[in-house]
């Protein structure tokens, strides 16, 4: 079982604000790390450890919102591409064909 020492309530606190802001956004985890100015990394621990702990019903509705994002990662990674050849950010190179 996960515990959160009495003495550190911030961390509860954060844990609530950033479940609830990606319930409210559906957006990604890196999205709300960049949001809430921590890491990845403390994102995925508040709601995969310490969120069930203190809310269980709260922390499936915000696992079912992260396994959606997880799903569709692949279409935002082609898209961002996309948007970045159309922009001239990526040069494409040209193949040269050498004859064996």
């Amino acid at each position: 079982m996960y515990s959160i020492n009495s003495s550190h309530d911030y961390i509860e606190d954060r844990v609530y604000e950033v479940a609830q802001y990606i319930l409210d956004t559906g957006c990604t985890v890196r999205a709300a790390a960049a949001k809430f100015e921590i890491s990845k990394s403390t994102v995925h621990k508040d709601v995969s450890q310490r969120l069930p702990y203190l809310n269980p019903a709260l922390a499936e509705a915000v696992r079912g919102i992260l396994n959606i994002n997880k799903a569709e990662r692949h279409i935002r990674g082609g898209l961002a591409t996309k948007e970045k050849y159309l922009h001239g950010e990526l040069k494409c190179r040209k193949t040269e064909h050498v004859s064996p």
